[in-house]
């Protein structure tokens, strides 16, 4: 008996989910030039339905940063020869965004916030450096298939939508992220399975 509740409570070493809801098979490499930086609220970390980790495992190069507030340490860590934009929709007072398409995209990173959105306008409230970035905002983007979590509006996006939108509007090759999306949907119908049985995954 022990040894059956060690197997259900194993975890994969590289998705870290249970190993019973490993997410692995939906892992899609994707090369892209951009660098992308995902930081991740912490009540996300643990959220089964989250696709920040999915992203990050597919991404080659990105980055995924779990925190609320981020240290001085961390903003050096992205001083670079990179051009820095954050994914976030306009706003009044934001700096202006600049021209990116068709820019040079091996010099270009793009921050990512995971969280809901009052998560991520708190995130935004306790970072100045996040505040004062030049924005990357979405156009005419298609619904989301992230029927799995409440949204207010189609046009809002999981982390994994949003990001690869992003990537495709800047110009990225559009068949490996096209494929990533397929992919995503693969995930959303798992984790639909065990809404609809009504229970959680282990």
């Amino acid at each position: 008996m022990e040894s059956v509740l060690h197997s259900r409570r194993a975890q994969c070493a590289r998705c870290l989910r249970p190993q019973t809801s490993c997410i692995c098979a939906w892992i899609t490499p994707v090369a892209v030039a951009t660098e992308v930086v995902i930081l991740q609220h912490p009540l996300e970390t643990d959220n089964a339905k989250g696709s920040a980790r999915l992203l990050h495992l597919s991404l080659t190069g990105s980055q995924l940063v779990h925190g609320e507030t981020f240290t001085d340490a961390h903003w050096q860590a992205l001083q670079s020869e990179r051009h820095t934009v954050l994914l976030y929709p306009d706003t009044p007072g934001t700096p202006a965004s600049p021209p990116l398409a068709g820019c040079d995209l091996a010099h270009l990173r793009v921050i990512v916030l995971d969280g809901t959105w009052r998560k991520s306008r708190k995130m935004l409230h306790l970072n100045p450096q996040l505040r004062q970035l030049p924005r990357l905002a979405l156009h005419e983007v298609p619904a989301s298939q992230y029927h799995i979590r409440k949204a207010h509006r189609a046009d809002q996006l999981s982390t994994l939508e949003a990001t690869c939108h992003a990537l495709l509007q800047l110009g990225e090759p559009a068949a490996g992220l096209q494929c990533l999306l397929l992919a995503f949907d693969g995930f959303v119908a798992q984790q639909a399975r065990y809404k609809n049985t009504s229970c959680t995954p282990p």
